[in-house]
């Protein structure tokens, strides 16, 4: 699934995901084989394998929900 990703004012990475209108903040970011897992605040782990560097934000990425 498309997701963009931003940094809020205080610093804090952003997810929103367009086709669930969903909007929250990353709680926890891990490594893994396949590349990055970041952990939403309600819960959800989005799993990239191309993550972009935070200093060029926002970016539109492609990310699978973990089940």
């Amino acid at each position: 699934m498309k997701v963009m990703l931003r940094l809020n004012d205080a610093g804090t990475l952003i997810v929103y995901v367009p086709k669930k209108d969903l909007e929250e903040e990353v709680v926890k970011e891990t490594d893994s084989a396949a590349g990055k897992i970041l952990t939403l605040a309600n819960g959800w782990e989005l799993e990239f394998s191309n993550f972009p560097d935070k200093s060029g934000l926002p970016f539109t990425v492609e990310g699978k929900r973990l089940p």
